[in-house]
């Protein structure tokens, strides 16, 4: 099909740039993933899960996920639903990947050390968004004012050997 035929029928071509533009968030770690979202449902669990919208728009992240399809979709679910449990899902699931994408691409624990080719990938999604080294979420979830949650920071412990192995074979 050309790029004409293309443009028609509202099909964009598969090339490199369009599918940075709006990534699939697959390469994030499942393990980091998880990690991120028992982080952000703990601490929603105790403030509630009312300010989450706010992080996001706070963090000025707005822009950045309507860039990207899966966000948007998310997002549109999320703000349109009736069910809060849905809602509060739909947000949690664009801050874990958004909060994972900020800890490989700083490094942060050590991650990126582990899957270097996720953190690179990382750093070239936020850096393609001029977001560069800027972490609001890993500022809001994991550097409270006053004081570093060390809970925090053991929630995102690097995993063992055996699990990081596990990990590594299935990519």
């Amino acid at each position: 099909m050309d790029g004409a035929v293309q443009a028609e029928n509202g099909v964009s071509e598969d090339t490199p740039e369009n599918r940075t533009d709006s990534p699939d968030f697959g390469f994030l770690p499942q393990n980091l993933s998880v990690q991120c979202r028992s982080l952000i449902e703990g601490y929603h669990d105790l403030r509630g899960y009312s300010c989450l919208p706010d992080i996001l728009w706070k963090a000025e992240l707005g822009p950045f996920i309507e860039t990207h399809l899966e966000f948007r979709q998310l997002l549109r679910k999320a703000s349109t639903t009736r069910s809060a449990k849905k809602s509060n899902d739909g947000f949690a699931q664009i801050a874990t990947k958004l909060l994972a994408l900020e800890i490989l691409a700083s490094n942060f624990a050590g991650w990126a050390t582990i899957y270097p080719q996720a953190a690179s990938t990382a750093r070239s999604i936020l850096k393609r968004h001029a977001r560069g080294t800027h972490t609001p979420l890993m500022e809001s979830y994991l550097y409270p004012p006053k004081y570093i949650s060390s809970a925090a920071i053991a929630t995102l412990a690097l995993p063992t050997k055996d699990e990081a192995a596990h990990a590594e074979l299935r990519f």
